[in-house]
C-alpha cells in the first residue's frame, strides 16, 4: 500500500496574522514537492484534506491554498464546493491557451479565489493576471532588481502579491517594504539578526524566569515562590489552567494545587509557555509552532515505547526559542539548566528526542526524506500531526489571551 503525507504551511499578512495554509503533498520517497504524478499529487490532497481528516481540523476557520493541475482547473466537477476560503493555485508551466482561461475565468465566477504560482511575467500570463486574485512570487527564483520590476508591473492589476520562501526576519522586512501583502516560508522560526550580543532587558528577564522554572531539582515550594512572585504569571497560570482548554479537570485553586494535582514538569512547562507568549512583539502563530513541535515530539517517543515523553515535549517546546529570542540556540541553550540528553536533542537532533525533533520539524516542512527511520511512519505520523494541531489550537486560545 503506497503511503502518503499531508501537511500544511502557513500564511501571513502583514502584521504577522496567520490567514491562510498552503496543503502540501509529497510522496515519502521525494525530498521536494516533485511528483511523477501531479494529477495523482492534487487528487490526495483534496482527498486527505476534504474527507479523510477534514479541512476544518487542518485551517480552522481560516482559508485553504491547493495546488492545482490543469486536469482539476478544467473539471470543477472534481473540486469542493466554491468557497472564497479555498484559493486554487494555478500551477507554472501550465500551456496557457483559451480553454484553460476559460476554465480559470468560470471557477472564479463561481466564487473561487485564484492564484497563480511561481510565478515569473511574460505577456502569456497577461489573461491569467487579469483574472488573479494573488500573485505568488518565489524569492528564491528572482534577483533583487528583477523582483522590484516585478512588483512595480504588477501594481497596475488589483490583486495581492504572496512572497513565498521567506528564509529570514530581513527578506520579510525586505518584502514588506515591496508592498507585498502576504508572506509564506519559514522566516517566522528564525531568528532576526540584532546588533550587539546582549539581550533586550524584557527578554534577558523572561530568559532567567524560564532558567528557574526549568531547573530539576526546584521543590514544590520554590516552584510556588517563583510563579506567585510573578503577579501576571501566576495570574495567567491559574486562568489559563481553569478555562475550557483544561475542560474535564476539576478546579484548580491555587498554584500548590496546581503543581500538586497536575505534576512539577506539567506546571514549568506551561508557566514556561505562558512566560514566553508575553514577549510583546513576536506572533501568536510561534507560540502555536511550539505547542505543535511540543505535542507531536511526544507523541512520536510514545509510539515508539521510549520512557521519557515529557522529556521529547520540553525539546519541542524550546526548538523555537532562538526565535522567540532572536539569539542563537546554543548560547540560550548553554543559560538554561537543561539535561545532556535535552541539549544535544535541540542543537544536534541526536538521541530519541533529536530523532522526534528532526522528524517532526521535517513533516510540517513537507519534507518527507528528512524523517528519521525511528519514529513511526505513514498513516500514524500523518495521525499524530493531526492530532497535534487540533490540540494546539485548543490549547493556544487561553494561553496567548492578553
Amino acid at each position: 500500500m503506497q503511503e502518503y503525507f499531508l501537511a500544511r504551511q502557513p500564511i501571513f499578512d502583514r502584521a504577522l496574522h496567520v490567514v491562510a495554509y498552503e496543503l502540501l503533498y509529497r510522496n515519502r520517497d521525494n525530498a521536494t514537492a516533485e511528483v511523477l504524478d501531479g494529477d495523482q499529487a492534487t487528487s490526495q490532497v483534496l482527498l486527505n484534506s476534504f474527507v479523510e481528516i477534514g479541512l476544518p481540523k487542518l485551517v480552522g476557520e481560516r482559508s485553504a491554498f491547493i495546488n492545482l493541475t490543469r486536469k482539476f482547473l478544467l473539471n470543477d466537477e472534481l473540486l469542493p464546493p466554491p468557497s472564497e476560503r479555498i484559493v486554487l493555485e494555478v500551477l507554472e508551466g501550465m500551456t496557457v491557451d483559451a480553454e484553460l482561461i476559460g476554465a480559470v475565468a468560470g471557477l472564479s465566477r463561481k466564487g473561487y479565489t485564484i492564484a497563480l504560482d511561481d510565478f515569473i511575467f511574460n505577456e502569456e500570463l497577461r489573461p491569467l493576471v487579469e483574472l488573479a486574485d494573488i500573485i505568488k512570487i518565489d524569492l528564491r527564483a528572482l534577483d533583487q532588481a528583477t523582483l522590484h520590476e516585478h512588483v512595480a508591473l504588477l501594481r497596475e492589476f488589483p490583486l495581492k502579491l504572496l512572497a513565498e520562501k521567506v528564509e529570514t526576519p530581513e527578506e520579510f522586512d525586505l518584502c514588506k517594504e515591496l508592498g507585498f501583502e502576504l508572506f509564506q516560508g519559514y522566516f517566522l522560526c528564525c531568528p532576526r539578526n540584532i546588533k550587539g550580543k546582549c539581550l533586550p532587558a524584557n527578554r534577558a528577564n523572561t530568559l532567567k524566569l524560564v532558567s528557574s522554572l526549568q531547573r530539576n531539582d526546584i521543590g514544590i515550594d520554590e516552584l510556588e515562590h517563583i510563579i506567585s512572585q510573578d503577579i501576571t504569571l501566576g495570574y495567567k497560570l491559574m486562568r489559563y489552567l481553569n478555562s475550557a482548554a483544561f475542560f474535564g479537570r476539576k478546579e484548580i485553586s491555587s498554584i500548590r494545587h496546581a503543581i500538586v494535582y497536575l505534576g512539577h514538569r506539567s506546571i514549568r512547562n506551561w508557566a514556561t509557555l505562558i512566560a514566553l507568549a508575553e514577549i510583546d512583539d513576536k506572533p501568536v502563530e510561534l507560540i502555536s509552532t511550539s505547542l505543535v513541535r511540543a505535542r507531536m515530539c511526544e507523541l512520536l517517543v510514545e509510539a515508539t515505547g521510549i520512557d521519557g515523553a515529557h522529556g521529547a515535549f520540553t525539546v519541542g517546546m524550546f526548538s523555537v526559542l532562538d526565535a522567540m529570542m532572536d539569539a542563537p540556540l546554543d548560547e540560550l541553550v548553554a543559560e538554561l539548566p537543561f539535561s545532556d540528553e535535552i541539549s544535544i536533542a535541540l542543537l544536534n537532533h541526536q538521541g530519541p528526542y533529536g530523532a522526534a525533533l528532526q522528524s517532526t520539524i521535517a513533516y510540517d516542512r513537507g519534507e518527507w526524506a528528512h524523517i528519521k527511520s525511528a519514529p513511526p511512519i505513514g498513516e500514524e505520523i500523518a495521525s499524530i500531526y493531526v492530532s497535534s494541531v487540533e490540540w494546539a489550537r485548543a490549547m493556544l486560545g487561553g494561553l496567548t489571551q492578553r
